[in-house]
């Protein structure tokens, strides 16, 4: 067999033969999850964040897979996510930064038809200074009490008195971003929303963003012309609100060993676990290299069918220990895949479990991670 063919034999192998971690992501999932937002907020345009390799779900599926949705606005963090989206893409898609733009790569913005948020008065200069007008229109972020991107009221007032300016930059649109939409009755939402009206009022006739996620769940005020979801196409929590998204993804890994162990027998880095009988651990072949939380190892589990079996000892690099005492002798094999994420633990649970939150558990995926698609054929 050749090297070539060996490695297309890999690429296709069914999963039982592949040796590592398994993510199976349904892109059906991820469109229905559009659609479903898109009835939320139906008098606004449903843009996708895909920002950290949508999430670490992958970027180009699940944009390609939303294309096919009539999705054609999207969202990244970075110049180098926004240039490797359009080269899968093509020209059609309107592709946005969201941390703005460097002056050394406005001239590239404009050959690929990127669109920048201008986060600060130095990026609307440099970016009218340019001579953006005519050839793609601007994106004005305000800060609405985040403190993180955005111009403050005394930078929006200075933008407006500054002649020539606010023509020069032929807004096409003009956006905020919500702190604590995942709680829907602080007040903080109301002070956001306020502050953001107010911002309008200085740049009227321009289309308008506020809301996340989150954000769509808190109603129509909060909708504007434009939604930018993210997490909530993913099927992550994105508040107390949210309904109607469905799970989209399923992470699996392999037992690699397992052995039987005598009372006061030590697991793990450190010792931590020692244990209180006999007991049968199997080792499974996923560590916080592959983005499993190492704080999870103290409350966490992973499972056989509908068998919760407890994690024992710390988590590694590439590998963790689970009780597997309570089954039947035979019933677990050397190969055999456990559930991580999926119908009995979602990726908000073990964050839950881990002290975090479930996009951070996604965009911690490593590169080790085997990604299997269904709902669009890749070829």
């Amino acid at each position: 067999m050749s090297a070539l063919t060996a490695l297309s034999a890999i690429h296709h192998s069914p999963v039982e033969r592949i040796s590592g971690p398994v993510l199976h992501i349904d892109l059906d999932a991820i469109a229905q999850n559009h659609r479903a937002l898109r009835r939320l907020a139906p008098a606004a345009t449903i843009a996708a964040v895909v920002k950290a390799d949508a999430y670490g779900i992958g970027a180009e599926p699940v944009a390609r897979r939303l294309l096919e949705e009539d999705c054609g606005l999207f969202f990244v963090a970075t110049f180098g996510e926004a240039v490797a989206l359009r080269r899968v893409l093509g020209s059609t898609p309107e592709i946005l930064i969201l941390n703005g733009v460097a002056p050394a790569d406005i001239a590239a913005c404009h050959a690929l038809r990127l669109t920048p948020v201008l986060n600060s008065l130095v990026q609307a200069k440099a970016w009218a200074a340019a001579g953006a007008q005519g050839r793609r229109k601007a994106v004005l972020q305000v800060d609405t009490g985040m403190s993180r991107l955005g111009l403050s009221v005394a930078e929006q007032a200075q933008l407006i008195a500054t002649p020539g300016l606010r023509e020069q930059l032929d807004l096409g649109l003009i956006m905020s971003h919500l702190a604590i939409a995942d709680e829907p009755d602080h007040p903080g939402n109301v002070a956001q929303w306020q502050a953001f009206q107010s911002a309008r009022q200085r740049f009227p006739s321009v289309p308008a963003s506020l809301a996340n996620s989150a954000g769509l769940f808190l109603g129509p005020d909060y909708h504007f012309d434009l939604c930018r979801p993210g997490a909530a196409l993913y099927g992550i929590e994105s508040g107390p609100r949210m309904t109607g998204i469905r799970p989209v993804m399923r992470l699996t890994a392999p037992v690699i060993q397992i052995r039987t162990i005598e009372r006061d027998t030590a697991v793990g880095y450190g010792y931590s676990f020692r244990a209180s009988r006999m007991m049968r651990l199997a080792t499974v072949g996923v560590g916080y290299a592959d983005g499993w939380p190492r704080r999870f190892a103290e409350s966490g589990a992973a499972y056989f069918g509908d068998r919760r079996l407890p994690i024992v000892g710390r988590v590694s690099m590439d590998s963790f220990s689970v009780d597997v005492s309570a089954l039947p002798g035979e019933a677990l094999k050397e190969g055999d895949r456990l559930e991580l994420i999926g119908p009995h633990q979602s990726a908000d649970d073990v964050a839950r479990a881990a002290g975090t939150i479930g996009y951070e558990i996604l965009t911690s995926f490593g590169k080790r991670h085997h990604k299997i698609y269904s709902g669009w054929s890749l070829s």
